[in-house]
Order: C-alpha cells, then structure tokens, then sequence
C-alpha cells in the first residue's frame, strides 16, 4: 500500500511540473496581433514625473499632502529601465536612438538604419513585420521626415536629408499608414531647385492624402494607403503644442489631436492579420529644448491621451494587442526641486501658463514690430503666464526677476541679425528667443522646477508595457533590446 501511495505521490508531482511548463509553453505561444510602439521623444522619469505631479496639484487644490496623477500608462503591470547611449556620446540624438529601437543596431548621432562606417543599412522591425504580413503605421506630433518616425520606414547617412528620407517612405513598400505633422522641406532640401512636391509624389504612387479634420476623422479600413498632415500646422511642419490646441480649443476650434491621429490608424490598419504601430510625442523633447516645462507637461498629457487610445482599442482586443510605452533618450535635464524653492514646489503655479514658447515667441514678433515698451511685455507676460509686479501674489515677480526680464526684453527688440550675444546671454536663451527664455526659467523656478541643458542627456529612460508578451519588458536593458524584445514577442526572426 505503501508502495502504491508513492507511486501516486510521484507521479502527482510529476504532473504538477509538467502542467506549469505546458502552461508557460502554450503562453509563449502566444503573440500579440497588434503592436503598439510609443515614444515619448525627451521623456525620461522627470518629464512623467512632473506631468504627475502637476495633474495631481491641479485636481486636487485643498489636499493637505501631495497626491500625484496617473497616465495612462504608469499603471501598466509591467516597467523597466533603458539606457539610450549610442556610438557617439552618452547623451545621444533621436537618429540613433531611434535606429536602436527600429533595427536593433547602435550607430553614430545624426545616422538613420547605417553602420558606423555608413557602408551597411539594417532591416527594420517594420519590415520583418511587413513580410509577416502586417500592416504598418507611424504617426509623429512633428514632421513626417524628422529622425523618429523617420527611423522606422527609411535609411540615411544624415537624418538631415529630408526629402529623400520622405521618397523612400513613400515610395517603399513599408507603410501603410504615415500621420501627424507634415512633411519638412517637401518641395526639397534645397529651397533654390525645387523639386516634385512629396504630396504629388505621394498621390503618384497610390498614396490616400488627407489634410482636413474631417477627412482625417473619417478614415476607415477601405480608405487604402494613408497619407494624413494636419490641416494646422504651427512650427517647423509639426502639430500644434497641447497647451496651445487646448487654448485654441476653448475658443471653439477644431484642431486635431496626436490622440486623434492614433484612433484614426487603428481604423486604417485594421486587418485580418493585425498591425505594427510606432508612436512618437516628439514636441516634448522640442519644449525641453527650450527649458518650458509647462508646454512639456501639457504634451505629456497629450502623449498620454494617445496612449489611451491605444488602450481603448486594446479594449475589444484584450488577447491579441502589445502596448510598449518608452523614451528615445531624455531631454533639457528637467530636476524637480530648485534652489530659492528648497523642498517646496508650486505645480499649481504652472496652470498659469496658457501659451507655448513659440505661440509667446510671436507676440514678442509683434511686440517689436510695434515697438512696444518694457511695460507692454509685462502686461503680455500677466496674460499668457500670470507673472506679475504686483506684491503678494504666487507669482510676483522680484527686483531681479524684472531685471532678468529687462535685460532679455531689451535683445529681443533687437533684430536677430543686429543682436550681439556673449558667453552669458548664450548660457541664459540657448539660442532661442531671449525673452520667452526668461518668462520660461521664472515661471519654471518659481513652480520648483528647473532645467540643466538645451540638449539631451544620458539618463536612462523609462518602459511600461501591457498585454501579450508584456512581461518581457521588465528589468534594466539597452534599448537595442527592445527591438530583440518586440521581435521576440512577434514571433520575429532576423
């Protein structure tokens, strides 16, 4: 008998290792039929951090402690940590980092899917993904041909060659789905030899163009190979900062939405076979450039809108979808915490701001043009960023920030050609508009906040994944990993 209830006792344990292992076999059998890939560009864990933060001050004016805010992806049940240098520095470009996470490859700043030597292209997540038979998209908040969105479909010694980058992305065979801004010297890379226009090349080559809102909102599975600019376009051919959509918004505009943009792909790619889908928030490293860290806050909101719509979408695709949600590198050095601040801060000061850098950078334009007085900029600055000289207020500004503000005011009615600019005045603007530059660093310091570069840095950035194979996603990792992790989980071969 004893002999027997061994017998049984091992084959129970016996089954009970096989079963796990049968299992974890059957799961990794498993691959999702939607990918979504989402990079937030210049967004490390101070910009999701801020963002947090900020959202969680403004919802909630009379708590007595601090309660920060989700996204919609910092609840996602698996994260990890990439590092982001490439061939060339440890705080690296767009371009490489960007070909990190498309090929898998390390490569110098400034090169699209090239060797270090530039004599070898790579193949692109995109395109094993294509002959797997998988529709593709890529949606930018900025230029369709900017080094992001760029990475995924092209190949170029210089991220800079931008109308050839847009020729191969719309004369390849790769995407199905191109959306977001518009196309960066589209008529070519020299203004004084015109050539063929990339939205004529576009339409010649079976390409659906759309530029309206309601075009764009109307697209479906049959509206063929897409081709979707917004309509609005505010800078350098990108969409319009989030803080200034919603601005605009209030007022009764329609303007669209880097959610908008993902909702449509989803509607464009959907197929029998499913989908590959690469996301960039890419306005959040340009207002980290400019150190305007409520611009970058609101265009987190924004990115995280996107991302939400890839979660509502997943909703009727619970087994099948992949969301990765990731960083090329982090931008501007944002801190939380500064000197005159100490261990307080103010997010809530920063609701104050209701314009971006660049929409304040042409009212400094017409300010000039007028030759408005001292005077007259610090009654736009109340206006756009609640600064004020009047005591007593959260955001008055003191004797040394009104010199600040003289000082920049004064250069910014010079002509840019006429300025002459030190050492200093260049550590202070970095090159951008010397007033909105001053606003920006008041604003920010006051709130707690504060910026250490005009350019990126080599902090490692953050990964949030769910859905099938999202546990991949987890530990500390290069971001050429993502691409090995992303392909994996596919069911991908190089």
């Amino acid at each position: 008998m004893k002999r027997i209830l061994a017998i049984l006792c091992s084959a129970m344990l016996l089954l009970a290792c096989v079963l796990p292992v049968a299992g974890l076999a059957e799961t990794a059998a498993m691959m999702p039929k939607y990918v979504f890939l989402f990079i937030g560009d210049g967004m490390g864990t101070p910009q999701v951090t801020a963002t947090q933060y900020y959202l969680g001050a403004v919802q909630n004016p009379d708590a007595t402690h601090p309660i920060p805010a989700a996204l919609s992806f910092t609840g996602f049940p698996y994260s990890g940590t990439a590092t982001t240098y490439d061939m060339t520095s440890f705080c690296p470009d767009s371009a490489s980092t960007a070909t990190a996470m498309a090929s898998g490859n390390k490569t110098l700043s400034g090169v699209l899917n090239y060797n270090v030597d530039k004599t070898q292209s790579f193949k692109l997540i995109t395109e094993y993904a294509k002959e797997a038979g998988k529709k593709i998209g890529v949606v930018t908040s900025v230029s369709l041909n900017h080094a992001t969105p760029a990475a995924f479909y092209a190949k170029s010694e210089s991220r800079n060659n931008y109308y050839d980058i847009g020729i191969q992305g719309l004369t390849g065979t790769t995407l199905d789905y191109l959306a977001g801004g518009a196309f960066h010297h589209a008529t070519g890379d020299d203004k004084d030899k015109p050539q063929q226009s990339l939205y004529d090349v576009a339409t010649a080559n079976g390409w659906n163009y759309v530029n309206t809102v309601d075009g764009i909102r109307a697209l479906t599975s049959d509206s063929g190979r897409v081709l979707a600019a917004n309509p609005d376009i505010q800078d350098d051919d990108a969409i319009t900062y989030e803080i200034d959509r919603t601005r605009r918004a209030a007022a009764g505009e329609d303007v669209l939405s880097l959610a908008d943009f993902v909702t449509a792909g989803t509607k464009v790619l959907d197929n029998d076979n499913g989908f590959f889908m690469m996301c960039e928030g890419g306005k959040i490293d340009w207002s980290c450039h400019a150190n305007d860290a409520a611009t970058t806050i609101e265009d987190t909101v924004a990115f995280s809108n996107a991302v939400q719509a890839a979660v509502d979408f997943a909703k009727d695709h619970a087994d099948e979808t992949l969301i990765i949600v990731t960083a090329d590198h982090e931008t501007g050095g944002l801190t939380i915490g500064y000197a005159t601040t100490a261990y307080d801060t103010h997010f809530n000061y920063l609701a104050s701001q209701t314009m971006s850098f660049t929409d304040f950078d042409s009212v400094i334009a017409d300010l000039r043009t007028k030759n408005a007085t001292f005077d007259d900029a610090l009654a736009a600055i109340k206006q756009y960023y609640g600064l004020t000289t009047e005591a007593g207020q959260n955001l008055s500004l003191t004797e040394e920030d009104v010199a600040a503000l003289k000082a920049a005011f004064t250069l910014s009615m010079q002509p840019e050609d006429a300025r002459t600019l030190t050492d200093n005045d260049e550590l202070l603007y970095g090159g951008y508009e010397p007033l909105s530059m001053a606003v920006s660093h008041i604003e920010n310091n006051k709130a707690g906040l504060s910026y250490t570069s005009y350019s990126h840095t080599g902090l490692p950035v953050p990964v949030y994944a769910v859905g099938v194979g999202a546990e991949q996603f987890t530990g500390m990792y290069d971001d050429t990993d993502l691409f090995t992790k992303t392909m994996s989980v596919m069911g991908l071969t190089k």
